[in-house]
């Protein structure tokens, strides 16, 4: 069998060997197309790919694991290696990836806190069950069993954690050896934080994380390779954006070759991302410093295959340099897949969510409500209803603990909105003194990814509501997933300012990729074929979702529209490309 190691050098098979790699999260690419972005990253010069494997997808919920369809690592790798890759694996517990709480599962916060990414207490525990599950989809995969994986990553950029913790780190590795991980080990670390020293693992290469300065920060990492290779596990070629960013982050390939020259002359290279792909559904991460920043359902990232997967000048800028050093190294681009404009469609009906609340789930008594996590949810939305009695004059409502981002009704019209830091101040609240229904609609809008802040990421309202300084007992907490949209009625109108859902339908006689225009929108969440495409919200930077073709099928297809605002455009449109902006 073939044999990977690392020395002075990484070597295969007694050969020096320099990767040359490239991100692709095969968890937001459809499988349909796995084989498409592979193709096209080793024409662009790469001999590896690279993934993460995130952890809340494969144990939805605690002792449930998940690993068919597009969540099955292991054909994402045959498929690597059939396309000549080999392949880098980063299977620990905690990811980043702009990804919802960092790829930890909601679940551990549905008890007693839980300390994270610890020695301490039962995190360590809850991974060893995990890993049990995990490794035996990756075991079989290593270069030394005739697979294409050739290095596995122990934690994820732990050094900017922020602790100082050796034995988790220790652990971390004995549990991948104990259950069959026999490939050399890496960890990752950016400049910030001391992280190289706090993030590093005895018996692990140490590498590192930048997107500029190449020449500078290998210097820097020198020592920590302890006479190893140097190599940047994350090569940031683009970046990521947040809702409310005046615009796309853009910018051209000439600072991202000059850098790429720079690794390619002291060690090996991973691009970050490669192809970024799409964060589906609720999966969108969040960043929490001076206010929480959620990001865009898009991560295109400004990668050099953009989010529906065509090469960008930023590609061909990369391949030009790649089959300069290394002639032969680049091939030909497999045909592009279609896209297609399937033009405006038309509102087919509207169901309030006031009087769709008993077709969407059963509410939960409380004295005082509680966050999601606590009654077992991990994604969506949930609605908090308290009955206010007549003569209640009302004022000031305060919540003791609130997160991300909440509406308040009274009598099924608006009443506030309240983001972030806002929720910490008392909300004026006027009440007509007849008495009425206060409901309080809560959404998660993406678990923080990064730094020490996803120590308190509890969504919802998770303690006592106060008007006037007096605690509304009695509520009603009703979880709002909208994982089953199915027995909606669209003939319930309700008043147009309020929460609806809105349905559409699209004649699909050949299935191609397109684009949501959502302009005239306001907040919300698509939903095509009973599955959650995306958020959009008309703060931008995106205005428009990428609907890849495996999505529809021939024939009908409904696409949902759930928008919280009162902003319905009435129509929406199908386009044939996404709304990037120009480069800087």
């Amino acid at each position: 069998m073939p044999v990977f190691e690392i020395r002075d050098r990484f070597y295969l098979d007694g050969a020096p060997f320099q990767i040359i790699s490239g991100s692709i999260h095969y968890f937001r690419v459809p499988p349909e197309y796995w084989d498409d972005r592979l193709k096209k990253l080793k024409a662009m010069g790469c001999n590896t790919v690279e993934t993460y494997v995130p952890w809340n997808l494969h144990e939805p919920r605690r002792g449930e694991f998940c690993f068919d369809g597009g969540l099955d690592v292991g054909a994402f790798l045959r498929l690597a290696q059939a396309n000549g890759l080999y392949a880098i694996v980063r299977p620990s517990p905690y990811i980043c990836a702009e990804w919802e709480f960092g790829g930890l599962p909601p679940w551990l916060l549905e008890g007693e806190d839980v300390p994270l990414r610890t020695h301490e207490g039962p995190f360590l525990e809850l991974v060893a069950s995990y890993y049990r599950a995990l490794f035996p989809r990756l075991v079989p995969f290593q270069i030394d069993r005739g697979g294409p994986v050739l290095l596995m990553q122990v934690e994820n950029e732990f050094g900017a954690w922020g602790a100082d913790d050796p034995e988790y780190l220790a652990a971390l590795a004995g549990l991948m050896r104990d259950n069959g991980a026999t490939v050399p080990f890496i960890t990752s670390d950016n400049l910030e934080n001391k992280s190289l020293s706090r993030g590093s693992c005895p018996g692990a290469l140490a590498t590192i994380n930048f997107g500029s300065g190449a020449a500078e920060k290998l210097e820097v990492l020198r020592p920590y390779a302890k006479g190893g290779p140097l190599m940047v596990t994350e090569f940031w070629v683009g970046w990521f954006d947040a809702w409310g960013d005046g615009e796309h982050h853009r910018t051209g390939p000439e600072g991202v070759v000059r850098d790429l020259e720079q690794i390619l002359d002291r060690g090996s290279v991973n691009f970050y991302m490669f192809h970024g792909g799409t964060s589906f559904g609720w999966m969108n991460g969040a960043n929490d410093y001076e206010r929480l920043t959620p990001d865009v359902t898009s991560y295109d990232y400004d990668a050099p295959l953009s989010e529906d997967g065509r090469p960008t000048e930023k590609y061909f800028a990369i391949q030009g340099l790649l089959e300069r050093r290394s002639p032969g190294s680049t091939g030909p681009l497999p045909a592009p897949l279609p896209r297609r404009a399937y033009g405006e469609l038309r509102c087919r009906g509207r169901a309030d969510l006031f009087s769709s609340l008993g077709r969407l789930g059963r509410a939960v008594e409380r004295e005082e409500p509680c966050s999601m996590e606590r009654l077992g949810q991990g994604y969506g939305y949930i609605l908090y209803r308290a009955h206010i009695p007549a003569g209640r004059p009302g004022g000031a409502l305060s919540f003791t603990r609130a997160a991300d981002r909440v509406q308040g009704f009274w009598n099924g019209r608006p009443a506030f909105t309240r983001f972030d830091r806002e929720l910490a101040s008392p909300v004026p609240l006027e009440l007509d003194g007849q008495g009425g229904v206060l409901d309080l609609l809560a959404e998660n809008l993406g678990r923080v990814n990064y730094g020490r802040k996803m120590g308190g990421q509890r969504k919802g309202i998770d303690g006592p509501v106060l008007l006037d300084g007096e605690e509304l007992r009695g509520w009603e907490c009703l979880p709002l997933p909208l994982d089953d949209l199915s027995g909606l009625d669209f003939s319930r109108q309700g008043p147009a300012a309020a929460p609806a859902f809105y349905r559409f339908a699209l004649e699909a006689d050949r299935p191609a990729d397109t684009f949501l225009d959502l302009a005239g929108w306001g907040k919300g969440m698509v939903f095509v074929n009973g599955r959650a495409l995306g958020r959009f919200w008309d703060k931008g930077p995106q205005q428009r979702l990428y609907l890849p073709a495996p999505w529809l099928r021939e024939g009908e297809n409904e696409i949902i529209l759930f928008e919280t605002e009162g902003r319905a455009g009435g129509a929406i449109a199908l386009l044939d490309g996404p709304d990037l902006g120009p480069e800087k």
